[in-house]
């Protein structure tokens, strides 16, 4: 289709999947880069594109990733001239058309072409706040329908059972009370109505009292069996909520474990942390107390004004006319309210990460001390939540007495319109305080759904910042049909690799190939991109161009799980779970026995420190191991690394954190873990990497030589410079 899309002399360049449309519903079209323009085409089958530009007037081309959703635009040079969305997964197709555009401009543009300002980005905004997204929690509450049936239908059983006494209340009034009070006036001697006197003596006072204390009965058990019915609907809906919140959590919390690092690089850990404990906990609350409240509430409006209408139709029209009101600021306040407690959530989160931060890097304050300092940011981030809540309630202040007020005013007209309606003989004593009572009860539920407002607006915003989490796309996506693996041979090929941070390229173009059992050493200047090589390898990320090769198959064909399950990771500062070290050690593979754990332990030369602590391998490391010390943990790390048995070794700087002689130990142990299994190892001291079968230098992305030791340092170039400076620093500090 894209093919016929293109002129006779026209060449497609690049393209890319733009599923997504203007309005965020999937629907394809493909944004074309070729020699001579960039144009956009329907995915309908049409030739004609729908947009076109010539190339000369296209002046950049940038993307923005946004929680999973993507944004091409292409800008002129005083203005945007279009914008397209897509998905994660379109990513690296979009990285290459950059790429391919920017380096068509530069080949024809003229020499000298001045560069123009460049024009300003698409405004980004906050999204906006959606009540729509706690009718997403509805997924969560399916498995339990039956259930939540079973409590709304309580529900409604406690509705009816809780405005049954109003009803028998106008029985009492007219049928007992006043026959009793025409009793008791007769038995005074004084004159009453004839009608009175003749309602008086129809039935006996005795039966008048044995009638009121039926209906009084009748009372009472309609208000235990509310009581009975409520407290059973309370306790299933809380039970419910619980369950949703559980899975909620566990849902987003494994969510998060599949996302790629790309995703945490930009996330502060406070924000997230927020997300699972506080906005869970509030949609706890919410659907546990707020939501069955609202549903009682609104089946009791209905009945009552069913029954309002089916007494007096006209009086129930008066003490019905504050209603629209009500429900016209309940909506107007909504949104106000919603950007607010947004907001706060967001105050919130701010004032978590400062504790993130501050907390498990305690050491370096006191180090520098920066006490005071950390006091006042987190005295800054308080003061934010405080002002942040303070917008807030002023709205919701003014906002609920004025409700209250409203309430009070349609029962005042009640009791208004009473006073005419019973001295022109169409109303009751009896139908009166029906009303009085079944209005009071009307605005007094209103008044408690209008407070309700507060509640589903901060879960609205929980729920949004939740959803937002659940809603991104792993840049490093699973297979559809992933190739079976078990364990890997270790032969490892990179053919053409790019990839890229934002706008910056960090690698390009770059090809080697590992053989089975290898020790590839890796050595560059600081930026020339060797983590980022280790992190594709580990696809923490995936390349943008080209493609990693595990025994000649795609690594982006394997299962992410079994893939990883076939590395060893040795970081340059070995990370430890609070626990203890036969925990830390056995990390990767929980089920290893006492005997497998203590075998890697001695490997890794880990074995008689261990030995010497309080409680050898059943003693409790601190958070981050910082009762060890860094020698101390790295040997753990390569125990770690040792008991999982990988075909494919990373050591990233694994002995540049620690002194010479702790270095020795470690090489010892790393000599054990290298054996037999293909290794890349980063390190800046090139002494490490004597053993290495090939050395690569990197520069700029760019692999600039190759070779053993010996060869590198023959051909006086990179690597060479760089072995001549640390020996003269060396030298230099005595080492």
């Amino acid at each position: 289709m894209i093919s016929r899309s293109l002129d006779a002399d026209e060449e497609l360049v690049a393209w890319v999947h733009c599923d997504v449309d203007t309005e965020r519903k999937f629907r394809s079209t493909y944004t074309v880069l070729t020699n001579r323009r960039l144009f956009n085409i329907a995915a309908t089958g049409e030739d004609r594109p729908q947009q076109s530009w010539p190339l000369l007037q296209v002046a950049k081309i940038k993307t923005r990733d946004r929680s999973g959703l993507g944004t091409l635009e292409a800008f002129g040079d005083d203005s945007r001239l279009a914008v397209w969305y897509y998905t994660i997964a379109q990513g690296p197709a979009v990285l290459v058309l950059i790429d391919r555009f920017d380096e068509l401009r530069a080949n024809v543009l003229p020499t000298d072409a001045v560069e123009e300002p460049e024009p300003p980005e698409a405004e980004v905004s906050e999204t906006p706040p959606n009540t729509f997204a706690l009718f997403r929690l509805t997924r969560f509450a399916r498995p339990h329908w039956h259930w939540v049936m079973l409590a709304f239908a309580l529900t409604l059983a406690a509705s009816v059972a809780s405005i049954f006494p109003a009803y028998l209340s106008e029985s009492l009034v007219d049928d007992v009370l006043k026959p009793l009070e025409a009793i008791a006036a007769i038995a005074r001697g004084e004159p009453i109505a004839a009608a009175v006197a003749d309602q008086a003596a129809a039935i006996s006072r005795s039966n008048r009292l044995t009638l009121g204390a039926w209906l009084l009965l009748g009372m009472l058990g309609a208000h235990i069996g509310s009581w009975l019915l409520g407290w059973g609907q309370g306790a299933m809906l809380a039970w419910v909520s619980e369950r949703v919140s559980a899975d909620l959590r566990l849902r987003t919390y494994s969510h998060l474990q599949k996302m790629s690092l790309e995703y945490f690089g930009g996330k502060r850990t406070g924000d997230l942390i927020s997300r699972l404990s506080t906005d869970s906990d509030r949609l706890c609350q919410f659907l546990a107390d707020s939501i069955a409240d609202f549903a009682a509430d609104a089946l009791l409006l209905v009945a009552i004004a069913v029954m309002l209408f089916l007494t007096n139709p006209m009086l129930a029209l008066i003490t019905l006319l504050p209603f629209p009101f009500v429900i016209w600021l309940m909506y107007y306040s909504r949104d106000k309210l919603q950007a607010g407690f947004l907001a706060s959530s967001n105050a919130w989160s701010a004032m978590n990460s400062v504790l993130a931060d501050t907390i498990p890097g305690i050491r370096v304050v006191k180090a520098f001390a920066q006490e005071h300092r950390e006091i006042e940011r987190f005295g800054a981030a308080n003061e934010h939540l405080v002002q942040t809540n303070n917008r807030v309630n002023a709205i919701w202040t003014f906002f609920w007495p004025l409700i209250a007020f409203l309430n009070n005013l349609g029962v005042l007209i009640v009791r208004a319109s009473a006073l005419y309606l019973i001295s022109s003989g169409t109303l009751t004593l009896g139908e009166f305080f029906l009303f009085l009572d079944l209005s009071s009860r009307f605005y007094s539920r209103l008044e408690s759904m209008s407070r309700m407002v507060n509640a589903s607006q901060r879960a609205a915003a929980s729920a949004q910042r939740i959803f937002e989490m659940l809603d991104r796309v792993s840049s490093v996506p699973e297979p559809a049909r992933p190739v079976p693996l078990d364990r890997l041979k270790g032969d490892l090929e990179f053919r053409n690799v790019g990839f890229r941070y934002g706008n910056r390229k960090v690698i390009k173009d770059l090809s080697l190939h590992v053989k089975p059992g290898e020790m590839i050493g890796i050595v560059g200047h600081t930026g020339a991109g060797k983590s980022t090589l280790i992190n594709l390898v580990c696809r923490f990320f995936d390349a943008a161009e080209g493609a990693i090769y595990a025994d000649g198959v795609d690594i982006r064909s394997y299962k992410v799980t079994d893939y990883r399950r076939n590395i060893g990771i040795v970081l340059q500062e070995p990370f430890l779970f609070f626990g203890t070290i036969a925990e830390n050690i056995s990390y990767g593979r929980p089920e290893a026995t006492r005997g497998e754990i203590i075998g890697a332990a001695k490997a890794a030369k880990a074995h008689d420190f261990i030995l010497s602590l309080p409680d050898g391998y059943d003693s409790i490391v601190g958070e981050r191991g910082q009762s060890l010390s860094g020698g101390e943990r790295q040997r753990i790390s390569i125990a770690r690394a040792l008991l999982i048995n990988p075909s494919l070794l990373i050591l990233d700087e694994a002995t540049s954190a620690v002194d010479t002689q702790t270095e020795r130990e470690i090489q010892e142990a790393l000599q054990n873990l290298v054996r037999g299994r293909t290794t890349l190892a980063i390190a800046h001291r090139l002494s490490t990497l004597r053993q290495a079968n090939r050395i690569c230098v990197l520069d700029r992305g760019r692999i600039v030589e190759i070779g053993t030791h010996e060869e590198l340092l023959a051909m006086e170039g990179a690597y060479a410079a760089l072995h001549h400076a640390q020996t003269a620093l060396t030298k230099d500090i005595g080492w």
